[in-house]
């Protein structure tokens, strides 16, 4: 299969207090996944994708809300943030098949995504613009941790087995895929969400987006048919 275009190394550097919130937030929260996960990635992706499919549904409901409060049109925000917290709980789907969570995992889980979630919910009500510049940076760390976890995989550290069903199905891989093309099309989903999100908040910010990675193919059915 053909490798995804994927732009390594973007970061939006930071302007004014509310980006230097939104790195500095995201880093806190790099420093604990590494210090907890170290290079267990399969698990850290279950417990991570468990989170980040949450910004989009948030971002969703509320500009949903907005735009029928004010009556005017959502320019396809609603629609995109809704895949995209999709796209990130077929992630969620597929790593579950490759590392199965722990019971404390599934604590963590629980607790750690019911405290984002209200967290994000009222930093979006209070300022859409910070929320989605997290979500950039969020996405930024997201291709770093998927670009180690592919060091690992090619230099023998981490095991490289076929990859799961649904994934085949979802991003259309052939027969033979393995958890390596998996780890690939996963990294080209999250810069897309990167380049988005960084966009969304430059817009917000009045002014302009940028450049946005393509978009990995996604089946239009989520699983195969029985």
């Amino acid at each position: 299969m053909s490798r995804p275009q994927v732009a390594l190394g973007v970061h939006h550097a930071p302007r004014g207090v509310c980006d230097r919130i939104a790195l500095g937030f995201t880093k806190l929260l790099r420093l604990c996944a590494d210090t907890f996960f170290a290079r267990r990635y399969g698990h850290r992706a279950i417990v991570l994708e468990t989170v980040a499919a949450v910004p989009g549904m948030v971002g969703a409901t509320l500009t949903h809300l907005r735009c029928l409060r004010r009556m005017e049109d959502d320019k396809g925000w609603i629609r995109t943030l809704m895949e995209e917290a999709e796209n990130e709980r077929m992630h969620l789907m597929t790593f579950i098949e490759v590392a199965q969570p722990t019971v404390f995992e599934r604590i963590i889980i629980l607790g750690v995504q019911w405290v984002f979630y209200v967290c994000f919910f009222l930093l979006y009500l209070a300022s859409p613009r910070t929320a989605h510049r997290v979500v950039g940076y969020f996405e930024e760390e997201a291709v770093i941790s998927y670009t180690h976890y592919l060091a690992d995989i090619d230099a023998g550290r981490s095991a490289n087995p076929p990859a799961p069903a649904i994934a085949r199905h979802y991003w259309k891989l052939p027969a033979d895929a393995t958890l390596r093309d998996v780890v690939l099309v996963v990294r080209a989903d999250e810069a897309h969400h990167r380049d988005v999100n960084h966009g969304f908040a430059s817009e917000l910010g009045g002014g302009q987006s940028g450049a946005v990675s393509p978009y990995p193919d996604h089946a239009a059915e989520l699983r195969p048919e029985a």
